[in-house]
């Protein structure tokens, strides 16, 4: 494994000012600079809804770290998660499921359902049910092909078995598939992340098409759509649209293009996401009960083929605003938030993992709003496809190429 030393500024670590998780940790080692990003908007006559609402100072944290190989050998690799005895399971585009554990990574596990593995498509986010040391469940996101041409993201469930050898997945359920299909390759989705309260939030997408996008402000689709369901799959009584004619009860939000990265806020346990805009407008959104966040009626940046989004503009009366928003793009792969202790000075930041410019975000937050940014992991050059916090304190990130591998950035002690 490979070691060498990355800074943010001085090879020091500082430690921080109090402030419970998800706060602003301002101090001496976080002063604010000039903005981060000095490139020129692609949506160059807009103007943000309220100051700092992009362009944040840079401001380091000043933490040294070391980022050493953890797991090599991947295709693809798209999401992480640990297990409580410390196996972390990784999910393969092309639609594999492994897991590595005692500095072993196990043979694809049995029991994965298909995948349309084409262009974004294939598997991708999962998470760990709440009770997991229980039940051994493990819940899959993925590109569901349908035999006809068309697919559409779905979610499934089995128990992770571990019994007599090799892991398998037993008793695999379909527990969500997004409506309707369509005949597309890209804009999944495909995070899942549960509440405190255990109910699994799904991340979606609106196809990227013509013919999906115009279906994200439409209730009777859940493309463009975060949904909330019950562990099952059975949709919870308190959801917004529970009742009305029309409307699919599993929906939580709507208005959204395609939310690749979500976590909830350790401290409000409100789920935070970042979703993909076009050329600009990449957005940090805090997801909050049947609120509509505008797509495609309302976008900062521009269309990738040049011109207006839709009929360009980036305001509208009950439609929600970002919380920060990043033109040009950083192309949002995952995210979270930092609680640990081994780096009292990132502890309360938020972490957002690039595909585009290649490097990891930190976000420092005050209350609800993004205060200063630092950009990490420069040298790496790779594309950064998920972000996850460790049971260590280091942060793991998945590098998404078909030499694949997982890094481990820990600070240094």
């Amino acid at each position: 494994m490979k070691s060498f030393l990355l800074t943010a500024g001085a090879a020091v670590l500082l430690a921080a000012c109090g402030g419970p998780p998800g706060q602003a940790q301002t101090n001496p080692a976080q002063q604010a600079g000039a903005p981060v990003e000095t490139r020129p908007p692609n949506g160059k006559d807009q103007k943000p809804a309220f100051a700092g609402q992009t362009r944040a100072p840079e401001m380091k944290a000043n933490v040294a770290v070391d980022v050493t190989d953890y797991v090599t050998g991947l295709q693809r690799p798209w999401g992480l998660a640990f297990t409580p005895d410390g196996g972390l399971l990784i999910t393969e585009r092309p639609g594999r499921l492994r897991l590595f554990k005692d500095g072993k990574l196990s043979e694809p596990i049995a029991g994965v359902p298909a995948v349309d593995a084409r262009d974004q498509g294939g598997l991708l986010g999962l998470a760990i049910d709440p009770q997991f040391a229980k039940n051994g469940l493990v819940y899959l996101a993925y590109a569901e092909p349908k035999g006809d041409g068309t697919n559409n993201a779905a979610v499934a469930r089995g128990r992770l078995a571990m019994e007599g050898g090799a892991p398998r997945l037993e008793s695999v359920t379909v527990i969500y598939r997004q409506t309707p299909p369509m005949a597309s390759t890209k804009h999944f989705g495909g995070r899942l992340v549960f509440g405190r309260d255990g109910k699994l939030y799904v991340t979606g997408g609106e196809r990227s098409i013509t013919e999906g996008r115009m279906q994200a402000q439409n209730l009777d689709a859940t493309l463009g759509k975060i949904v909330r369901i019950n562990a099952d799959g059975s949709i919870p009584k308190d959801n917004p649209f529970v009742g009305r004619a029309g409307a699919k009860p599993e929906i939580w939000t709507l208005g959204h293009r395609n939310v690749l990265g979500a976590a909830i806020n350790p401290t409000t346990g409100e789920l935070w996401e970042v979703e993909h805009g076009t050329r600009g407008g990449d957005e940090l959104n805090i997801v909050r009960k049947g609120k509509d966040y505008g797509w495609p009626t309302i976008a900062y940046g521009i269309e990738y083929a040049g011109g207006p989004i839709t009929g360009g503009i980036t305001q509208k009366a009950g439609m929600e605003q970002p919380i920060y928003y990043w033109d040009p793009v950083i192309a949002p792969g995952g995210m979270a938030f930092y609680t640990s202790d081994a780096a009292p000075a990132w502890k309360g930041s938020l972490f957002v993992s690039g595909l585009g410019p290649k490097y990891l975000s930190r976000l420092t937050l005050k209350g609800d709003r993004v205060v200063g940014e630092e950009r990490l992991l420069t040298d790496v050059g790779e594309r950064l496809r998920d972000v996850v916090q460790g049971p260590d304190g280091a942060l793991y990130l998945a590098t998404d190429s078909d030499k694949g591998r997982v890094i481990r950035v820990a600070p240094r002690k």
